[in-house]
């Protein structure tokens, strides 16, 4: 049995897998331009953070119905519980679903099959978290909030994805305003190609209580300290930072000295079916390449469900947490 977690950052889209992408081009009518699902994979050598978008939205052509986000959501579920995944906080982008004439309640409507049945299913709770698209206008953000208010009751939290550089968080001011006057939880991505002060406009200009990635705050004594004293929670992508070329060789991500300078860091996969990855696999992977005690790997599994919006049954929490901390991991080594 694997090491209980939750996930808290998690692009739904992003665990579009090559087989289900061409199970539904076919179903849906959409030509893919690739002629096979090795083909597709061999895409996935990305250069950059913008060379994996071109993909990822290309790729999001195949999604139509409430049917395809239901399937979608539910296979991400399946996988994810498998490697001990028993809350998940799960991103989606809108903006990339109505821009290709997509409803937004199909979208919502849709994903929320999956997670209703999520539970029972699959005993993993969850969260969905609202992405806005940084590289479209805040004006497109407040009009997909507006549009959003039919379904609210599906949504946790808001959040802010795509092209960090050059799209600073102060941009999205307004609507993280407004989410939060809707009693929207706040969370942004910061600080991954974006440089450390897009940490400190998230968390002072918007106001956010995670921050999204967050690795270049090692660039900022000063901010570093900070993050440590308030405890804002950190989601790091430590497999997604290799593939986007964030880091060079997984054995120099920061994770470790992070945790270190007291920083309140979670493990996750990101856009596990384009970086090689699910949680359980960055887990394994950050074991082996920083030589992570079963101690520290306890306390990423915990500061997971710490860092979750589970403020609405402190009893799962608290039980999650029960049995992170009485996990046997020789069970682990036994599978």
């Amino acid at each position: 049995m694997p090491l209980p977690k939750a996930e808290l950052h998690l692009h739904i889209e992003g665990t579009l897998e090559p087989e289900l992408a061409f199970a539904l081009a076919a179903r849906n009518g959409v030509t893919l331009p690739f002629k096979d699902t090795e083909e597709l994979r061999r895409a996935y050598d990305f250069r950059d953070l913008q060379s994996f978008l071109d993909l990822y939205y290309g790729l999001m052509a195949v999604l139509r119905t409430e049917d395809d986000f239901a399937e979608l959501a539910d296979a991400y579920l399946t996988r994810a519980a498998a490697q001990g995944v028993r809350h998940a906080e799960i991103f989606f982008d809108p903006q990339a679903h109505t821009a290709r004439g997509v409803p937004i309640g199909t979208v919502i409507e849709g994903l929320a099959t999956a997670l209703d049945a999520a539970e029972r299913r699959h005993g993993v709770s969850t969260r969905l978290i609202m992405c806005f698209l940084r590289d479209q206008s805040a004006d497109s953000a407040l009009e997909t909030l507006e549009s959003a208010k039919p379904h609210l009751h599906r949504i946790t939290a808001v959040g802010l994805d795509s092209a960090e550089a050059g799209n600073p968080p102060s941009k999205f001011r307004e609507v993280y305003e407004a989410a939060a006057a809707l009693g929207l939880r706040k969370v942004a991505h910061a600080g991954e190609e974006g440089p450390a002060a897009y940490v400190r406009e998230a968390l002072d200009v918007l106001g956010v209580e995670r921050i999204d990635h967050g690795l270049r705050c090692m660039e900022d004594p000063e901010l570093v300290e900070r993050l440590a004293r308030e405890r804002v929670p950190l989601t790091l992508c430590p497999l997604s930072n290799l593939r986007l070329r964030v880091i060079d060789l997984l054995e120099e991500h920061p994770l470790a000295r992070m945790m270190d300078a007291g920083l309140f860091c979670t493990v996750n996969s990101d856009d596990p079916a384009y970086f090689g990855g699910y949680v359980g696999d960055t887990f394994h992977a950050v074991r082996e390449a920083l030589g992570l005690s079963e101690d520290r790997l306890r306390e990423l599994a915990r500061n997971s469900f710490e860092a979750s919006f589970l403020e609405d049954d402190e009893e799962r929490r608290a039980r999650l947490i029960a049995e992170v901390d009485a996990y046997d991991f020789g069970v682990e080594l036994q599978e």
